[in-house]
């Protein structure tokens, strides 16, 4: 267990800590717990960026962390934009459709994953700048919506962060596609 795979534990386990302060912020609107929310959103995105640069930095990339990272960040952000986009929120609600894009494109990419697995023996996942980028302007726009900004700013926002995750999802479908395609136990079964 690396120091890298330790702090993204320890961002994991935030996740909750972030859903149930938003649950009660929904339902009593104290001003206070709205703010522990943001703060914890903000603390477990900036460790993302932390256990990535110790993880570069000492040498400590593993397979373990290569999916604890990423299932990390999809807690955070699915459970954020989630219940951003509930009704009777006190805060301005996310567009329905980003969710729907982001949880379609999530559900193709575990079972894509779930594919290639049982087909090639292993998945070969490359990090994506489009997913990079898709999962920064994810956080944007939530932080933007926690802190009540410009409705019409976190509308657009929510655009651009709908846009890159449907070109992420894309790239990735591209690279399971090579990935299939290459297999030999992809093709068809002698003497058949």
């Amino acid at each position: 267990m690396t120091t890298a795979n330790k702090i993204t534990l320890f961002r994991t386990l935030l996740v909750p800590v972030f859903v149930y302060a938003f649950l009660c912020f929904r339902e009593d609107g104290i001003l206070w717990v709205r703010w522990v929310c943001l703060g914890t959103f903000a603390v477990v995105a900036i460790l993302d960026g932390v256990d990535g640069f110790v993880a570069r930095r000492f040498h400590q990339k593993s397979e373990l962390g290569g999916v604890l990272d990423p299932l990390a960040d999809k807690l955070l952000l699915v459970s954020g934009i989630v219940l951003l986009a509930l009704p009777e929120n006190r805060l301005e609600r996310l567009p329905i459709w980003l969710p729907l894009i982001i949880l379609t494109r999530d559900v193709l990419l575990v079972i894509g994953w779930g594919v290639i697995q049982s087909t090639c023996g292993s998945v070969n996942v490359r990090p994506r700048i489009s997913g990079k980028i898709s999962t920064v302007v994810q956080m944007v726009v939530l932080i933007w919506a926690l802190l009540g900004l410009s409705v019409w700013i976190q509308f657009w926002i929510a655009v651009v962060a709908g846009i890159m995750t449907l070109w992420s999802g894309i790239a990735y479908a591209g690279d399971a596609i090579r990935q299939l395609s290459e297999s030999p136990r992809s093709g068809p079964t002698p003497g058949q």
